[in-house]
């Protein structure tokens, strides 16, 4: 009896310690506190990145934007709850009267973008999910004035959302950014799989595309489509899987936008307006689980506009989230390049732009094995902020610390 107990004990030891050593593989059990304060990158010129925790325990934060000249940084939490975190002493303040979300599947609280003028307007826009009376979805845009004294929005006003409704909680997008006059807002497919007739090509709706809005949520008379009957007019481009990065080249104006693609396939485009972005028609990408390619390569039409960067069938993927371009002093040798969340490749991705496109560089984050939801950057410590999918932590930054 003694033996057999012996042997079952053994038997179970040994299940447990390979579970705790897989576990360790895929970060779960990992120390995230561990390189905290420590080198996580070779040295930028005379700097060198180090690691800090902002925050922890706020749950899944979609969304990271700086009140314009301060240390203030608003995050959007996919339950529904909006923080804003004093970046120098740390303290985190819930922000109340945000609107209504419906965080089932992929939707919740998303993205926020504030007002160049924010001094005076105090203007702040959100995207989030909300549902219809029958329980249907869609993506959703409001704006509202963040009070910094009693730490709530007032006069909350949606603006404008995706039609139609859908079943679906997958694939909602969303980023926002505004530039000059103009507010512009990606919308997913909703995961729609009949790659005959899909929705991101089916131009009367706005399901798969990015919009182009006023600051008040009126279409601009000069939107590029807005003379055809067969095109929406809040449409700027159209053919997009689920952009879930989008963000302005700090020298340029262009608008660059990261997507996901569906076995692999995952993209970063500049966005033109007036264009066909390719999905499915025009895709690098394969149908999930197999290695059968969705429609051709955009290279192969003349009619859709091709990625800048790309992640082909086969290549493991990355997929991308939210990014931003360092336009900050902190890091000299780095101003101007390019960073990318990652989800499942749980590393946030570096580019350099080149002249023919895109030049990857070291990871960043890479042995944290967090999800890189979100990326900003703070110029007031030239840190670069990242959005972290971990155990405890939340938000985590980049900072530039000078070599002895």
């Amino acid at each position: 009896m003694r033996k057999r107990l012996f042997v079952y004990g053994s038997l179970v030891f040994l299940v447990l310690l390979s579970l705790a050593a897989y576990l360790v593989q895929q970060g779960v059990l990992q120390d995230e506190s561990a390189r905290v304060g420590m080198p996580i990158a070779r040295a930028s010129g005379d700097v060198q990145p180090l690691l800090e925790v902002v925050a922890e325990d706020l749950g899944l934060i979609w969304g990271l934007e700086f009140v314009p000249g301060t240390s203030a940084l608003l995050a959007t939490a996919k339950s529904g709850s909006m923080f804003l975190i004093d970046t120098e002493t740390l303290a985190v303040t819930e922000i109340g009267g945000g609107p209504a979300v419906d965080a089932r599947g992929q939707g919740g609280l998303l993205d926020v973008a504030i007002s160049p003028e924010f001094d005076q307007d105090g203007f702040v826009y959100l995207t989030y999910s909300a549902a219809n009376e029958a329980g249907e979805t869609t993506t959703f845009l409001a704006r509202a004035v963040l009070d910094l004294e009693e730490y709530r929005f007032n006069d909350l006003q949606e603006l404008f959302f995706a039609e139609p409704f859908q079943r679906s909680t997958a694939h909602y997008g969303s980023r926002v950014v505004v530039q000059g006059d103009y507010l512009y807002m990606t919308i997913g497919d909703r995961g729609d799989k009949n790659f005959d007739n899909h929705v991101s090509q089916d131009t009367t709706n706005v399901l798969g595309t990015t919009v182009r809005l006023r600051r008040d949520g009126t279409v601009p008379e000069d939107n590029p489509f807005v003379d055809d009957p067969q095109v929406h007019d809040a449409i700027y481009t159209y053919g997009h899987r689920n952009a879930q990065g989008m963000t302005i080249h700090p020298d340029t104006g262009e608008i660059w936008q990261s997507e996901h693609g569906e076995r692999d396939g995952d993209e970063i485009n500049v966005i033109y307006g007036g264009n066909n972005y390719g999905w499915p028609i025009a895709t690098h990408g394969c149908a999930y689980g197999t290695s059968r390619p969705v429609g051709v390569h955009p290279e192969e039409r003349d009619d859709t506009i091709s990625p800048v960067h790309y992640w082909e069938c086969g290549s493991g993927g990355f997929p991308p989230a939210g990014m931003t371009f360092y336009d900050a002093d902190g890091f000299a040798d780095w101003r101007g390049d390019l960073f990318v969340g990652g989800l499942a490749g749980r590393y946030l991705a570096h580019f350099r732009v080149i002249e023919d496109g895109l030049e990857e560089l070291a990871p960043l984050l890479a042995e944290e094995g967090w999800r890189v939801r979100d990326v900003t950057v703070g110029r007031h410590d030239g840190a670069i902020y990242a959005a972290v999918e971990g155990r405890t932590v939340s938000i985590v930054r980049i900072v530039p610390q000078p070599v002895d």
